[in-house]
């Protein structure tokens, strides 16, 4: 085959190598090392994954029908004990679950499913019990951690602990948590008799809020309990200002890429 001015040759391959030699070399080695670990997470990890899977999925079925049966007011005598026997149930089936899996995501959905239902039975004290041990699990997620430390602030706000709600809720999270944060330091302040400072962070929560063309009812009702009306948020503005805006590459939060990597997180542990 005759060599023609766009033919490589000899000298052109060289100049490669020596250009692009070390990135090849760094892509294999990467690859090697992405199999090498799977493998020994398999060998190493998978089994136990599994165990502790199979035992929250076991809790989340059993907390469903939990939930489903303590939805019906009209319940019998029969059915409120079988209720409360299906909820000591649950709690010792999550308490198993903590003891042989603590450092696992799923105990930290288990506690947060048990705390739920400490709350809604006005038990607060087992409730911020329950996110502290939550708390101090370590998923290595900044969004994970302030779910988590958003819950046990708002339970150690019902149960009286004022003081400590507020130094839990002042901590510092990612910014996408902010309006929550700042409407939780709202309620403190509230709970504080501290008005001026309440509708300081309720105006700083809102404010945060807009940016994201979001509303939240409740939060303007709490506002104008304090003799405030928050200025509407036009989602129409919005919507117009996002047609003629040029395109911008997407660009996702670590903690949020970070949580959606966490698998089966039911929707109810983020409220």
């Amino acid at each position: 085959m005759a060599l023609t001015p766009n033919s490589p040759n000899a000298d052109n391959s060289m100049q490669a190598l020596k250009q692009y030699g070390s990135y090849i070399i760094t892509a294999i080695l990467v690859a090697l090392a992405g199999y090498f670990g799977w493998t020994y997470w398999q060998n190493n990890h998978a089994r136990v994954d599994t165990v502790a899977a199979d035992h929250y999925a076991d809790i989340q079925r059993l907390n469903e029908e939990v939930s489903l049966a303590a939805q019906n007011p009209d319940l019998e005598a029969d059915a409120k004990k079988a209720l409360a026997d299906s909820r000591a149930q649950l709690n010792k089936d999550i308490d198993a679950l903590v003891s042989t899996h603590g450092g696992s995501v799923y105990a930290w959905q288990a506690l947060m499913i048990k705390a739920r239902g400490q709350a809604d039975s006005d038990d607060f004290k087992g409730a911020t019990d329950s996110l502290k041990k939550a708390l101090a699990i370590d998923l290595g997620d900044a969004g994970l951690n302030a779910i988590t430390r958003l819950r046990y602030a708002k339970t150690l706000l019902a149960a009286g602990n004022i003081d400590e709600a507020l130094a839990e809720a002042s901590k510092e999270m990612p910014s996408s948590f902010a309006p929550s944060q700042q409407e939780l330091l709202g309620d403190i302040q509230v709970a504080k008799n501290n008005k001026d400072a309440a509708i300081k962070a309720y105006n700083n929560a809102w404010e945060l809020l807009r940016t994201r063309n979001e509303t939240r009812a409740v939060l303007a009702l709490k506002m104008e309990s304090l003799g405030i009306v928050p200025e509407p948020i036009s989602e129409q503005a919005s919507l117009i200002q996002a047609s003629s805006a040029p395109e911008q590459p997407l660009v996702i939060n670590n903690a949020e890429t970070n949580s959606a990597n966490i698998p089966n997180v039911p929707e109810q542990v983020a409220q």
